[in-house]
């Protein structure tokens, strides 16, 4: 890993320290989206089934992601982004921006299983194999969102595109880390579904390479 990507994630953990106040916001979003699932449907109906339970982690992770991810490139200001590209190259900037958020995203995503769990009950019989899940489908979205996020900063209404654009990369990627993770939780023999796992880690490469790629087209703009 090249010294500018190392001082760039070193910049985004910096910068996210300073401003406790969003991480402190995406945590208790999360933290209040599970117990409102859990007011919703475990007191009022009982124990839900195994694809309920995982679908609906899942949504809360998406919805998570896309709060946490959204101001990678909407917040920074077009002066500061000058600054950026005097100082280092694009590849840097893009995989610096996706290791990081990546990073957040594992980690948002387990202690968000932490409290579904706590309050929803665990379901989930092979547990390595769903952290494994956990981590690969964290990234991917972290890294979809991330190169949509940059495509959306270019244009006046930021926000509205990146629900437009996000939405056909994202929903092929959640049904594949849904299926994966079922697969998990019903604790199914691992040769069942690594052609599945397969194609999850294929996804997140092809979404890393084409950020790679393209991003410094964008980035010149």
């Amino acid at each position: 890993m090249s010294p500018s990507i190392i001082t760039l994630i070193k910049k985004e953990f910096l910068s996210e320290w300073r401003q406790r106040y969003a991480l402190n916001g995406i945590l208790l979003y999360l933290a209040s989206t599970i117990f409102v699932v859990y007011m919703s449907f475990k007191l009022k109906a009982g124990a839900i089934d195994e694809p309920t339970w995982n679908a609906l982690f899942w949504i809360i992770i998406l919805f998570t992601a896309t709060n946490a991810v959204a101001k990678s490139f909407i917040q920074e200001s077009q002066g500061r982004l000058l600054y950026y590209y005097s100082l280092a190259k694009a590849e840097a900037f893009i995989i610096s921006k996706t290791i990081y958020y990546s990073l957040l995203m594992v980690s948002m995503a387990l202690v968000g299983l932490l409290f579904y769990s706590l309050f929803m009950g665990s379901l989930v019989n092979d547990l390595p194999m769903f952290l494994l899940v956990i981590c690969l489908g964290s990234m991917g979205l972290a890294s979809a969102l991330t190169m949509i996020s940059g495509i959306a900063s270019k244009a006046p209404n930021s926000s509205s595109l990146m629900a437009i654009l996000s939405f056909p990369v994202l929903i092929p990627l959640l049904l594949i880390i849904i299926k994966t993770s079922k697969s998990a939780m019903d604790g199914l023999d691992r040769g069942v579904y690594i052609d599945d796992m397969l194609i999850l880690v294929a996804i997140n490469a092809i979404i890393i390479a084409v950020s790679y790629l393209l991003f410094p087209y964008l980035w010149r703009s």
